[in-house]
């Protein structure tokens, strides 16, 4: 179980089967033509106003500011007293010998910089060039005309400092910013061109055949008796719903492993890829070969969600809130903190539904509201998007399979959204490796 499989045959079988679950696909009847309109893309009027990507460079700003006037003020403490040197340097000032200018340039960064990027939200280039031009321009001049270089060290570290930090919020801009949201634009547009891809739409009769040998059955299909529990009232009814899209968004991605944008590997033959989808933007996907039956892997990962902090380490906590019906169940979920305590620990509530088909099992989920666990104040609420786990079984070798884990998570707080996703698939590596070691704990007790 440590090192790499030795099945490859077995691997290549089941990860060419993978595509096999696009009959999914055409398995949704009339009834249930018409996708929520929580999944449907946004129109660009209710987006989001403004990304995290450039929240953050506001924020750089900022500090750009802050930081020249700090650097300032101590030069003004050190020269004489800070009123003396007030005067000196505003009062009488003097270009060859003041540093006031300085200050003046970066408070014209700022005002540029937050108006044309935070309030008018421009996506041009043209702001930052003027800022950068005038910056540089103006500290050549000064350097070269000026006796500062003479003065102090500071006649050093606030013209190169002000140069330099110019330039970064100009790399900033360019190469983050404007870059991450055009591909995100790109992600939309592509998502809302090709939606029929994700919500089919409704098909004739001619065409609609049933899933696999699903053995979830609905709560139109219980026995008149009463023997399965069932959603009765309309809170229950609404999470088995939820479940239901959760489940239908992953069987469509499912469906489109062509569309899987290749991300990383690790040593083991892991890997992770991406997929945009509508209103959730971007999708993690876990792709892992397993030396253990799919069977053994549904009741550790997916029946047994409350066990489960057991013995993986990147959560800290799971409990079962409700029991819905027989398929569905809400959970309350607490993630272990991350990146060396950077990302402190968040909750989640989820909606659960599990079912088994023919050739898999998967357990799809996604952020809901439950009275058991409202938001409190010691952890930052997390929202999943549509996601879960899924238990590919091979038809020639019934001691292996292929587990895929679909992740899409928005962890709140102040944390870019980028930043995050760069570490997702780190986490996703390291949930890998607990549920190896778990496998080979309890194939080695029996």
């Amino acid at each position: 179980m440590t090192g790499q499989f030795s099945v490859p045959g077995a691997h290549q079988e089941l990860g060419g089967s993978l595509p096999a679950i696009a009959s999914l696909n055409a398995s949704y009847s009339t009834t249930a033509s018409a996708p929520s309109t929580h999944y449907l893309v946004r129109p660009p009027a209710s987006r989001r106003v403004i990304s995290d990507v450039r929240r953050t460079f506001c924020l750089f700003v900022t500090f750009d500011l802050l930081f020249i006037a700090l650097l300032w003020i101590i030069e003004l403490n050190i020269s004489n007293s800070i009123w003396h040197s007030l005067e000196l340097e505003v009062v009488t000032y003097n270009f060859k010998s003041s540093f006031f200018d300085i200050f003046l340039l970066a408070l014209f960064r700022f005002l540029c910089l937050q108006l044309g990027y935070a309030a008018l939200r421009l996506r041009h280039w043209w702001v930052i060039a003027i800022t950068t031009l005038v910056t540089s321009s103006f500290l050549v001049v000064k350097v070269i005309l000026s006796n500062l270089l003479s003065q102090n060290a500071f006649g050093y570290v606030l013209p190169i400092t002000s140069f330099v930090v110019a330039w970064l919020e100009t790399w900033f801009l360019d190469f983050k910013v404007l870059t991450v949201e055009a591909e995100e634009e790109r992600a939309v547009n592509a998502a809302s061109e090709h939606a029929p891809m994700i919500y089919p739409r409704a098909v004739s009769e001619g065409q609609f055949y049933s899933p696999p040998e699903s053995l979830a059955g609905s709560e139109d299909d219980l026995d008149e008796e009463g023997l399965g529990r069932r959603a009765v009232s309309p809170q229950e009814k609404e999470l088995v719903r939820q479940g239901k899209e959760a489940m239908a968004v992953v069987e469509q991605i499912l469906a489109q492993e062509e569309n899987w944008k290749f991300e990383k590997n690790n040593d083991m033959g892991d890997s992770v890829y991406t997929l945009e989808i509508p209103f959730h933007g971007k999708t993690f996907i876990l792709k892992a070969f397993m030396q253990c039956p799919a069977e053994l892997v549904y009741q550790e990962a997916i029946l047994q969600p409350e066990k489960m902090a057991q013995w993986n380490k990147t959560i800290s906590g799971c409990q079962i809130l409700q029991r819905v019906d027989d398929n569905t169940l809400v959970s309350y979920d607490v993630s272990a903190g991350a990146a060396g305590g950077v990302v402190s620990a968040r909750d989640f509530v989820n909606v659960r539904r599990v079912e088994r088909k023919r050739d898999c099992y998967i357990s799809a989920g996604m952020a809901t509201e439950h009275d058991g666990k409202p938001p409190h104040s010691r952890y930052v609420r997390g929202e999943n998007g549509p996601g879960g786990f899924v238990v590919l079984k091979s038809s020639s070798n019934p001691s292996v399979c292929t587990f895929i884990w679909v992740l899409n998570t928005d962890l709140k707080g102040r944390l870019p959204r980028y930043l995050i996703h760069q570490s997702l698939a780190a986490t996703m590596f390291e949930f890998m490796a607990h549920l190896r070691q778990r496998m080979s704990d309890l194939r080695s007790n029996r």
